[in-house]
């Protein structure tokens, strides 16, 4: 199953993948579609939340457009951005004109049997099974090092460096936190981590996109004056992109400015594309950062490197951060819990206020 091939790729490379954007653009308007090619249909309905507008019926040379939705916080247009124009063209929304509150009422109205139906979270495919287990059943695990980024110092072990993204905070099981993972060294199995992680000086505003698809198959002829999600929600970014030709003849990528900072890039994960409240497209994070990416000292790249890892002895005892308020029961505010990756699939980042989610959205 494609599914499943590209998350276990994915993740065995290190990246965090997004499996329901690919999933929309192979599987649910792809494979499906050309199930049904020949039985004349002229329009697919899908419970997206989003819009799709249509060129009148004489201007069928006209691009469809794909626009957000009525409902900011419920909007999927992030998970539908990789579509192409012949999948967009044969496509309606009819959830788009309402907000998910609306559509419990209406489900409660007519007594549908899903109404009280809890909103899905995670992956469709697996089903109830857990994340985490479905990562170890097909990649297995491989104890590795826990290293802080900032001094080097031997934290803990983890299971293997693909259970773990950028970003991430639950299931370090690291006291005197908040911890969060920063970098990982794939070739060592080694995961980095850090309590500095939304440091001033830390910070990301830059990065790289490829296999970019524009959804009128051009990219925008203005290109400094956009919008950017690099996660579903309703937070925006303003940006600006420079586009670079691919190296030895592939495909080109694009150079992400950011008008803020933004923590939780990680690698793997779409950035889509908007002007106004029109989706222009999409492309992949990449691995290839500029010099803004979180420092690791050289005493850690250091110790990542050694070979026979037993040398290192027991892990330090951590001291709790001064800032750190200590509870009645002993222990420090922010200690980890030991969670799992299907908490953490999406890189983390600090939460906008509300007035910076919608102040790039035009009414």
């Amino acid at each position: 199953m494609f599914q499943v091939s590209y998350i276990i790729e994915e993740y065995q490379c290190g990246r965090t993948p997004n499996p329901d954007v690919l999933c929309n653009t192979r599987i649910k308007f792809g494979s499906f579609m050309d199930a049904i090619s020949s039985m004349k249909f002229d329009r697919v309905a899908s419970g997206h939340y989003a819009n799709v507008v249509h060129p009148p019926a004489s201007e069928t040379d006209e691009d469809s457009v794909l626009e957000l939705s009525q409902d900011m916080v419920k909007d999927q247009t992030y998970f539908l951005s990789h579509l192409s124009q012949a999948q967009l063209k044969r496509l309606i929304f009819p959830l788009g004109c309402l907000s998910k509150d609306e559509v419990r009422k209406l489900a409660t109205k007519f007594d549908l049997p899903n109404k009280d139906r809890k909103d899905s979270q995670g992956i469709c495919f697996l089903g109830k099974i857990k994340f985490n287990e479905f990562i170890a059943r097909h990649i297995g695990e491989n104890k590795g090092v826990i290293l802080e980024a900032e001094s080097g110092d031997f934290l803990g072990n983890h299971r293997g460096f693909w259970f773990y993204t950028i970003g991430q905070r639950q299931g370090l099981c690291l006291p005197g936190g908040p911890w969060y993972v920063v970098e990982k060294d794939i070739k060592n199995n080694v995961v980095f981590v850090s309590r500095n992680y939304f440091s001033d000086e830390k910070r990301r505003r830059l990065f790289r996109v490829g296999s970019l698809k524009w959804l009128n198959g051009l990219p925008p002829n203005q290109i400094s004056q956009l919008e950017c999600k690099v996660r579903h929600g309703p937070a925006f970014c303003n940006c600006s992109l420079i586009m670079e030709p691919g190296e030895d003849g592939h495909e080109d990528v694009a150079v992400v400015h950011l008008s803020q900072d933004d923590q939780g890039l990680a690698a793997g994960q779409f950035a889509a594309f908007y002007r106004g409240r029109t989706c222009l497209g999409s492309g992949v994070i990449l691995e290839s950062w500029d010099d803004q990416g979180f420092p690791v000292c050289a005493r850690a790249l250091e110790i990542a490197r050694l070979e026979d890892k037993s040398l290192l002895g027991k892990p330090v005892k951590i001291k709790v951060k001064p800032e750190n308020v200590i509870t009645e029961s002993g222990e420090a505010d922010g200690t980890e819990l030991c969670g799992g990756l299907e908490n953490s699939r999406i890189a983390a980042a600090k939460p906008p206020t509300p007035m910076q989610q919608l102040s790039f959205i035009p009414s």
